[in-house]
């Protein structure tokens, strides 16, 4: 979902509009009414960055994201418009990357459409100006909080009090979503949390203080999302509950790739068992199971 300008760059591509295969194994067992066409509004976490395959485009959209999931689960038909470094802007407007320029990414949803997911806010919130000053500052205070203390005004938190501009920005997506599908069901995904409660890992190079300090962010990005889904009726769909035990330095059970790269996942992006869980999640919020 997410470009980390310093850290790393996701380029942009086309959203991509591929049937999911043979869907007679794939029919949920209990849903109503039948899901045929869903749009995937997002940035990198839901592209699924550097998951094998990942798609051509720039955007490093993987086969095996969390929409292709839900896609199956549901026997839809899917136009995955998710890119890596995409913002809230970028619903609706293009996106720049270099000599690619992706379409507006509600540009693929239209009356026909049952279902949207949008999980959009994290790069706004300047996500990747927090992981590369935290990344940085780390050591030169590794018991303590530098990165919050860096990002402290003469007026509060200068990262922290920006984010509820996210939800108000959300809303207007939102809004743009019901008119272009007016019958469609609208999903907001929120961003899983990455540090765990307790001790430090190497994949997480942040001073131990600041731990708590990244997710308070994330726990924030994902109360504004909260907000913008219930200030316009949509559902939303929390990862933070669900992604407890799962956090970067949770080995196995590790939902996110952290600083340490991994043929697996593009650093700090979500592995499959990740955009499994997503999906599953998802599923359950529309009433409905799959059959295997």
């Amino acid at each position: 979902m997410w470009v980390l300008l310093g850290v790393f760059v996701l380029l942009g591509g086309q959203p991509s509009e591929a049937g999911t295969g043979d869907h007679t194994q794939a029919r949920p067992a209990h849903r109503a009414p039948a899901i045929l066409r869903y749009v995937a509004v997002g940035d990198s976490y839901t592209a699924g960055a550097g998951i094998p395959p990942v798609e051509v485009g720039g955007c490093f959209r993987s086969g095996r994201n969390y929409p292709h999931r839900i896609a199956e689960r549901l026997g839809a038909r899917l136009v995955d418009a998710s890119c890596g470094g995409a913002k809230i802007e970028h619903a609706e407007e293009p996106q720049t990357a270099g000599e690619v320029i992706n379409r507006p990414q509600l540009d693929g949803i239209d009356r026909r459409t049952d279902l949207v997911t949008i999980s959009l806010g994290v790069n706004d919130a300047n996500f990747a100006g927090l992981l590369g000053a935290c990344s940085q500052v780390g050591a030169q205070d590794p018991g303590g909080s530098p990165c919050r203390a860096l990002f402290r005004g003469p007026s509060g938190d200068t990262l922290l009090s920006d984010i509820a501009k996210v939800g108000r920005r959300l809303e207007r997506v939102i809004g743009q979503v019901r008119e272009k599908a007016p019958d469609a069901a609208v999903v907001v995904i929120g961003y899983p949390l990455l540090a765990p409660a307790h001790g430090t890992c190497p994949g997480l190079p942040f001073a131990a203080g600041d731990y708590a300090y990244l997710n308070e962010f994330l726990m924030d990005v994902d109360a504004a999302l909260w907000a913008a889904a219930r200030h316009t009726d949509a559902r939303y769909v929390d990862l933070a509950g669900p992604s407890k035990g799962h956090d970067i330095c949770a080995g196995a059970d590790a939902w996110v790739l952290g600083a340490i790269s991994s043929p697996r996942a593009m650093v700090w992006h979500p592995f499959a068992n990740e955009q499994r869980a997503v999906a599953d999640l998802v599923v359950d919020a529309l009433g409905g199971s799959a059959l295997p």
